[in-house]
């Protein structure tokens, strides 16, 4: 008699394709279920607080937010029912935390390419503007300053020229400047705190944003006083040694804010930087 084929599915065998397919589905669905919730205002708390976990692995999360009827009106209404809020203080943390999750889901529209210049074109960041202009320096006021600055630095860093022309004509620079200003140790202190956590990615980006801030001249101008010290005197030298691109950023960021005219005539560009 014959001994039975062996079977192939061990103890530790992947997954079938078909049950993983299955999982994806069942997956799509519940967030496109999430997004219709964000419509009915009994489920919209704890829908937003679910898709804003998922946003990174749902990479159509974007586009259903934009498209599906009525969801960034629903996310427009969160915003603007908490202005009443901002002045005089009122904002309890709950309600801050609420509506920086919603930031976090617009935050996934700008950064997604389908979606970028309609909500631009939209004028979704000027509903920032308000948590932008706070100057209460409680971390519920902070965390809605910090979300906000997150939602432009999503629209910049896609470095697309229409975007960056857009918001150079609004009035979105002077007030991240003045968000900036006006933040406590905690979000001022960034960079310095990149200096005791070395995080490359995180340095990168930190580079790009001011880089991107002297393209406005009274942006470039503030960070003559402003820029930290620990971009200037090589604290990162070995951070971003092997990154090219965050090198050569840095020499622009430098040689930019050198040459910006604050009353006196332009000034030498800066000798070679990190090692260039």
């Amino acid at each position: 008699m014959e001994n039975p084929p062996p079977s192939s599915a061990g103890p530790y065998s992947a997954p079938a394709p078909a049950a993983q397919h299955q999982d994806a589905a069942k997956e799509d669905q519940d967030v496109a279920q999430l997004v219709l919730n964000l419509c009915i205002p009994e489920l919209r708390e704890k829908a937003i607080i679910i898709l804003s976990k998922k946003r990174e692995k749902c990479e159509d999360l974007a586009l259903l937010l934009w498209h599906s009827f009525g969801t960034m009106a629903a996310l427009l209404q969160e915003i603007v029912s908490i202005y009443r809020l901002l002045s005089p203080p009122q904002l309890s943390f709950d309600q801050s935390t609420r509506v920086c999750n919603v930031l976090v889901l617009l935050k996934c529209v700008a950064s997604h390419p389908d979606t970028r210049m309609p909500f631009l074109n939209a004028q979704f960041p000027l509903y920032l503007y308000p948590f932008l202009n706070t100057t209460y320096k409680t971390r519920e006021y902070e965390f809605l300053r910090i979300s906000s600055l997150s939602v432009i630095g999503a629209l910049v860093k896609s470095d697309d020229h229409e975007v960056i022309v857009n918001l150079l004509c609004s009035e979105i620079v002077p007030l991240c400047l003045r968000a900036i200003e006006m933040g406590s140790e905690l979000s001022k202190k960034m960079v310095e705190a990149l200096a005791e956590q070395p995080s490359p990615r995180t340095l990168k980006n930190t580079i790009r944003c001011y880089l991107r801030l002297t393209d406005d001249r009274r942006a470039c101008q503030a960070l003559r006083d402003y820029l930290p010290i620990a971009l200037r005197d090589g604290t990162f030298n070995g951070l971003i040694e092997v990154d090219l691109t965050a090198r050569l950023w840095l020499h622009q960021l430098l040689h930019n804010v050198m040459m910006s005219d604050s009353g006196g005539g332009p000034r030498p560009a800066p000798g070679p930087v990190m090692g260039m």
